[in-house]
């Protein structure tokens, strides 16, 4: 059965130091499975959860999984030249409103190769898919998210930006998922790199605004206010 899947020991092969550059999505890591770019364990455990979808009419599919710093670089520079230069938003607004969906580079959890943005490949879906709207009652990923809501965490994948209303952060994300056996060592990890000297060191578009009171909010609301399953 599927209790077989995570046994009560999963923790103890991953006790692994973990580098800076691999924790910032710089390092060459060994990811797994066309289109899935999983570390090993989680893809493994990726591919019984789909198997196990599938059985119930579910095509998890994945949108999104392992990006590495300079993706996030290029996603992080396009948004903040249309946000200052489109829009004509001043630096800090900008700043501001990239970081309601999009992480700082260096700062993804993307970068571990633990989580994944994922919809239900069966349903006909136009525009962007990765909507809150479209997991809710009558949107098209409805019946996934409930199969997920009721499954998910036995392959070891848990919702990372939940619906708490008291949650601080990246807004409601209900397709963004982490395998916690691996993502929660390398969270801890995280935690004690000191992010805003590291930060200091980039030269991408806006880190001269980024300010010690900045990061350090962000560190605490974006970074850490999430499932607390997953710290």
């Amino acid at each position: 059965g599927m209790a077989c899947a995570l046994p009560p020991f999963i923790s103890l092969p991953f006790t692994t130091d973990y580098t800076t550059d691999e924790l910032m999505g710089k390092a060459d890591v060994d990811l797994f499975g066309e289109g899935i770019n999983l570390r090993k364990e989680a893809y493994e455990s990726f591919l019984e959860m789909k198997k196990a979808a599938y059985a119930d009419g579910y095509d998890i599919k994945i949108v999104s999984s392992f990006r590495d710093f300079y993706r996030q670089e290029a996603i992080w520079e396009r948004k903040y030249i249309q946000y200052t230069e489109d829009d004509g938003m001043a630096p800090l607004d900008a700043i501001d409103k990239i970081i309601e969906y999009s992480t700082i580079p260096g700062t993804s959890r993307h970068h571990w190769g633990t989580d994944i943005d994922i919809i239900d490949g069966y349903p006909k879906s136009s525009g962007d898919v990765l909507v809150a709207e479209k997991f809710e009652a009558g949107g098209p990923y409805e019946g996934l998210k409930l199969w997920l809501d009721e499954n998910s965490e036995k392959f070891g994948f848990y919702l990372v930006y939940n619906n708490d209303p008291r949650r601080r952060g990246f807004k409601y994300e209900p397709w963004h998922y982490s395998y916690a056996p691996i993502s929660i060592p390398m969270l801890a990890a995280y935690r004690r790199l000191n992010v805003l000297r590291l930060l200091e060191k980039e030269e991408f578009l806006g880190t001269e605004y980024f300010t010690t009171g900045f990061i350090k909010t962000y560190v605490e609301d974006n970074i850490l206010d999430i499932n607390p399953e997953l710290l």
